[in-house]
């Protein structure tokens, strides 16, 4: 049967409950809301098919589709000319070696990756022990940070121990082998709660391991916490109240990644992992003064994560230095069979690069207004002195970058929680504010089909208009969260990297954003090191988590 789709978006304001007819006043209604004009005999010819289509939707609601439910449309970042390389080369990540515990062993807190796997494959420590330090500044800080959903310890010492066994009869598997982290609280992982940070999902029990997980446990990695997000990826509030800026207690660690970023910066665990939709890795990367890498979309399978929105939805490392975030990403890229938007390509990562050989560009209209003094100015004179050729350009704030991606993860993120809306579970949140998650929600239910797939399309448009500009240079460097920047390269799928690029007065750390091409993050991860290299903002801690 042949259907006009052009007509679904008014169906919606029908289908909260079963009716006999769809009358002219309720058609007029939903024109007004949808910027639309029918004349009478149109709208007598869309009544009968209206009210039919109620059924239709009566019966999608009796099947609860649950959150892991995939929708077959799969968007991929990869347009004609994009790249994607397959050839995977060797990688080494060199260990220190002269690395010595230290005389004061709360300095482990802080330790990088490489030191922490050196100590522990030269035997100077146990993977048990080290777990066991890292557990119990979770215990001591956590309340404090309220960035912990949920201490994994019986797990992590399963793990560590079998970490030790492992290194003992030789049998190494990497840098990563024997190295506490933690999780956002969106990852199932078996045994543990996966709450997604709101109380109707406070006791879910999901019995799978999510595939970043896997990929952790299989390189040796060790559990220890679910780590705090925002209800449902939304900002940092959760049902345990408000993730803390370790660098300022009384103000919040930014969202989603709120706990994965307060609990890495304050030196809980060495890294942790985040996901981002639209900023939740770069926002609180920035706020709580971590290097946060959103990888290209697709680069991390996103099977047993919780879905927000299935176009947008990306998961990336939080460590406390570029070099840590290339060996965490080394270690859980990869695709699978469930996410069919993951993409298999070759991370070949040198760990050094020559920035004269790197095509850079930096984003004037946002940068060139700034004060001399301000961090991002220094940025680009520390790049320059560095060897750097920075390249000024101009980036398009006309392209609608924001309204589009907010219409699309609201349409796709009320898809996904559709029975938590029509069921009046939302009640249950913590936050109820117009612009939180509910209302977002039950405000998407009168998205018009139409103009969702729309929104698509113009989506597409931009990653054509921003290809020339996004892949055409190695590097961009650009604000964080200034200008359309954020929400057009979170549309496009480009990789970016946020890192601590100086502090204020108060103390408080600014950040840089650093944008590759499509599957660039080895030189992504090379240029943000090298400029840590150079500037070392990174080794600096928030003061009060020395003990």
């Amino acid at each position: 049967m042949k259907i006009c789709f052009s007509i679904l978006f008014l169906i919606v304001a029908f289908t909260t409950q079963a009716q006999d007819t769809v009358t002219h006043s309720q058609i007029v209604g939903a024109e007004k809301m949808f910027d639309l004009n029918f004349t009478e005999a149109k709208r007598d010819s869309m009544a009968g098919f209206l009210k039919d289509r109620v059924k239709t939707y009566q019966y999608l609601h009796a099947q609860d589709l649950r959150n892991d439910e995939p929708i077959p449309l799969w968007y991929n970042p990869v347009i004609k000319g994009v790249l994607v390389p397959r050839k995977q080369l060797p990688v080494e990540f060199n260990l220190p070696g002269q690395v010595t515990l230290p005389s004061d062993i709360n300095q482990l807190a802080y330790f990088s990756i490489p030191q922490l796997a050196a100590l522990i494959k030269y035997k100077k420590i146990s993977s048990e022990k080290l777990t066991r330090f890292f557990l119990d500044r979770l215990k001591k800080y956590g309340p404090r940070l309220h960035c912990v959903i949920e201490i994994t310890e019986e797990l992590a010492i399963r793990q560590a121990k079998k970490a030790d066994a492992e290194i003992a009869i030789g049998k190494y598997r990497g840098p990563l082998q024997g190295i506490p982290y933690g999780i956002k609280d969106l990852f199932s992982v078996e045994g543990t709660h996966t709450t997604w940070g709101t109380p109707p999902y406070k006791g879910q029990q999901l019995h799978q391991t999510a595939f970043v997980a896997a990929q952790l446990e299989g390189a040796g990695a060790v559990l220890v916490a679910k780590l705090s997000l925002g209800e449902l990826a939304m900002d940092d509030v959760w049902f345990g109240g408000l993730t803390r800026n370790p660098w300022d207690t009384t103000k919040g660690s930014g969202g989603s990644s709120a706990g994965s970023s307060a609990a890495t910066a304050a030196g809980l665990v060495p890294f942790a992992i985040g996901t981002e939709t639209y900023g939740s890795i770069v926002d609180p990367a920035m706020r709580c003064g971590v290097t946060g890498l959103r990888p290209t979309y697709g680069s991390v399978a996103r099977t047993g994560g919780m879905t927000l929105a299935w176009s947008s939805d990306k998961i990336g490392p939080i460590c406390r230095s570029a070099e840590d975030a290339a060996i965490v990403f080394y270690f859980i890229h990869g695709a699978d069979k469930v996410d069919q938007s993951s993409i298999d390509f070759a991370f070949n990562y040198k760990g050094t690069t020559n920035l004269k050989k790197l095509k850079i560009a930096y984003i004037r209209n946002y940068i060139d207004t700034l004060a001399a003094s301000s961090p991002e100015k220094q940025t680009l004179a520390t790049l320059r002195e560095m060897g750097a050729t920075l390249n000024p350009i101009d980036f398009p704030d006309s392209l609608h970058g924001d309204e589009m991606l907010s219409l699309i993860i609201s349409a796709e993120g009320a898809a996904a929680f559709d029975g938590l809306t029509r069921n009046a579970i939302d009640d249950q949140m913590v936050q109820q504010g117009r612009d939180r998650w509910p209302n977002v929600f039950r405000t998407a239910r009168f998205i018009p089909a139409v103009e969702y797939l729309n929104a698509c399309r113009m989506r597409y448009q931009i990653m054509k208009k921003m290809d020339p500009i996004l892949d055409a240079y190695d590097i961009i460097v650009t604000p964080p969260e200034i200008g359309d920047q954020l929400a057009i390269t979170n549309l496009t799928g480009n990789p970016s990297i946020t890192l601590p690029n100086g502090f204020l007065p108060d103390g408080m750390p600014t950040a840089i954003t650093f944008v590759g091409k499509h599957f660039g993050e080895a030189d992504l991860l090379a240029f943000a090191k090298a400029y840590q290299e150079k500037t070392g903002f990174q080794l600096k801690h928030p003061p009060g988590f020395s003990k």
